[in-house]
């Protein structure tokens, strides 16, 4: 419908500037065109509008009638123009029709004409009929309203456009009367927990007397928290597939617009649409957006987000309530969230949808699996094993780089070194070009050799797992180990061994090349190392100073962070700070030198062979090691899978 009226107003339109354009050459009289008569008193000739007729000034015009020059003279316009015969004695007498225009009808100019015996006539102006006047006064207006309306119409349906000025306070949200967005829990694995917390909310819904017959309340509100990637907007997904109610789905920055009192209005008129379709869903993603702790603006807290916080703790358990009404939302950051929004009666549980264990991990691999095809040798346990830490997002970004590489190798399979660099391309980036340099290769390979031999000679540290001078991203070398499944909790000698890892880079360089041969290549070890250092002395009581945080965990998210940070200890305590991380951080550097020092003829045949081959895997690493020293046997925690 809309695209006939948009063609109709493209026809109507230059139809319309035609038409005014003939009525005022109408309504005109012509352009140029004027009539005559001829003194035997017959009806004038009219001469085109647009007819070449040479021009006369009016003194020379009373010279000719004073001279006897003029025949005949028709006047028009009530007296401005007229056209002249007149005899010209440069063109042998011949008689000429000349234009003049004259200062208007003057009773002098006919009284002469009369006297010379000049033959004139006065044409009157040509009538218009009423109709066609008022037609053309109104032409022009109504082709204006009518573009007006076109531009009106067209830009209806776009944001923010003119049809949109009264739609401002309306609600953004998708409504479904039955969502039907294909995820299924089935669908959803690795979030075990969290899935049957949210379980519970289906089943209310489907079966509200289940609960009821025991005096029980299903939660009002449910608070998805978790890193990004782990599946927070993909469970929302899952109960909206699962529950078969009305379902509003909306993100938290919907809400929040330029004009004071927007967010508050769509929030108003988000529960009203609830609670005409009640029970039902809403779930309100990053809510952070719009739930940020109030009074923490530097210009204060009277903003128009803070209204619509406001308008939503008010909705969610105000005067009136929201019964029938569950609210899901889903941020990453529940620290910087209003107390009042996670209060019981609002938010009554907060669900953690943290990253997947090992089992979770070959869960949700075997859901992402299916459409691809792997090589007999390669197992889905094998993958899990090799990527801890990675959330459901990472885990399905792997199998597709992974897939992409393998059809770019043109293989029918998937296969454990299209994982391999699956997983290094998404940790440490793209591959970069092979080094060619002599010294600086050889440089670059005791550096990583010298972090592996720390990593495989210190008992608590985790095992190592390739070793490669293949540059990646910013590194031009790279040392992969893998640790321990599950290290929630992290021992002192742990994070020693991590220190002295860390530090093994710079011990090879300083032990092989001089102190004053090392390079810059350490510098990201070195920082890592001070972090490792100062938490231990003050976070976590593991220095000389004891048991005692010196340092609080909380940071400042809303006035610069640490710019805004105030100290929490003495001058005196800093300076004992520093020293123990100072002392810490040397004498695990003075260990890591001699350990690399007793192992130089190790050192220097891994070296050989990592030059040669560009890549070591860690058994092979660990296998040349244990020809030259004891290996220690490391403790490791994988649970096996059944």
């Amino acid at each position: 419908m809309n695209q006939r009226w948009r063609l109709l107003a493209l026809w109507l339109l230059p139809i319309g500037v035609v038409l005014l354009i003939g009525w005022q050459v109408v309504s005109n009289g012509g352009i140029n065109g004027l009539s005559q008569s001829n003194s035997g008193g017959n009806s004038p000739t009219v001469a085109p509008r647009n007819a070449a007729v040479a021009r006369m000034s009016y003194g020379r015009f009373l010279d000719y009638v004073e001279a006897g020059r003029i025949t005949a003279v028709d006047i028009y316009d009530g007296g401005r123009n007229a056209v002249v015969e007149a005899v010209d004695p440069d063109l042998d007498n011949r008689v000429q029709r000349l234009r003049v225009d004259l200062p208007g009808l003057a009773p002098e100019l006919i009284n002469t004409l009369k006297e010379e015996g000049i033959s004139f006539d006065v044409h009157p102006p040509r009538s218009t009929p009423p109709a066609l006047g008022l037609l053309g006064n109104l032409l022009f207006p109504l082709l204006l309203i009518g573009a007006l309306i076109f531009l009106a119409r067209r830009n209806s349906n776009m944001p923010g456009g003119p049809g949109q000025a009264m739609q401002f306070g309306k609600s953004k949200a998708k409504f479904m009367m039955e969502a039907e967005t294909g995820v299924m829990f089935d669908d959803v694995a690795g979030v075990t927990e969290a899935k049957q917390e949210l379980e519970e909310v289906v089943t209310f819904l489907k079966q509200p007397e289940r609960f009821t017959s025991v005096g029980a309340q299903i939660p009002r509100g449910l608070l998805l928290v978790g890193p990004p990637g782990t599946g927070k907007t993909l469970l929302a997904k899952a109960i909206a597939g699962e529950a078969g109610v009305p379902f509003f789905a909306l993100s938290g920055s919907e809400f929040v617009e330029m004009f004071v009192g927007v967010g508050a209005s769509r929030v108003r008129d988000l529960f009203k649409k609830a609670k005409e379709n009640s029970p039902c869903l809403i779930f309100i993603d990053e809510i952070d957006a719009v739930g940020r702790q109030r009074g923490a603006g530097v210009g204060g807290g009277n903003d128009e987000r803070e209204q619509t916080l406001n308008q939503l703790l008010t909705e969610m358990d105000g005067f009136e309530g929201n019964n029938g009404i569950i609210i899901i939302a889903a941020t990453n950051r529940p620290d910087v969230l209003d107390s009042a929004l996670l209060r019981p009666g609002r938010f009554d549980r907060q669900v953690t949808v943290d990253a997947p264990d090992i089992k979770g991990r070959l869960a949700i691999l075997a859901v992402h699996s299916k459409n691809k095809k792997l090589d007999g040798e390669l197992s889905l346990e094998s993958i899990a094993r090799r990527t801890p830490g990675f959330t459901g997002a990472d885990l399905a970004n792997l199998m597709n780089e992974a897939a992409i590489l393998t059809a770019r190798r043109r293989k029918e399979a998937i296969g454990l070194g299209e994982i391999d660099d699956a997983v290094d391309r998404i940790i440490a980036g793209m591959e970069g070009r092979p080094l060619t340099d002599g010294r600086s290769k050889r440089l670059i390979a005791y550096h990583e050799v010298g972090h592996a031999l720390i990593g495989t000679l210190v008992k608590a540290h985790d095992p190592v797992q390739k070793v490669t001078l293949v540059p990646r991203g910013q590194a031009q070398g790279l040392t992969w180990f893998s640790p321990d499944e599950e290290q929630t909790l992290v021992t002192r000698a742990q994070l020693k061994a991590r220190i002295m890892g860390a530090l093994g880079g710079r011990a090879a360089e300083d032990v092989v090349f001089g102190s004053q041969e090392i390079t810059t290549g350490a510098g990201s070890d070195i920082q890592l190392v001070a972090s490792m250092a100062r938490n231990m002395v003050t976070r976590l009581g593991m220095s000389d100073l004891g048991p005692v945080a010196l340092e609080g965990g909380s940071q400042e998210v809303f006035l610069g962070r640490d710019l805004m940070s105030r100290s929490e200890i003495s001058e005196s305590i800093s300076q004992q700070v520093d020293l123990q991380v100072r002392g810490m951080v040397k004498r695990c550097y003075e260990e890591t030198v001699a350990l690399v020092a007793a192992n130089r003829e190790a050192m220097d045949r891994l070296v050989e062979i990592l030059i040669e081959k560009e890549t070591m895997d860690g058994e092979e690493f660990i296998s040349i090691v244990a020809e030259f020293t004891a290996v220690p046997e490391k403790d490791r925690t994988v649970p096996i899978l059944n």
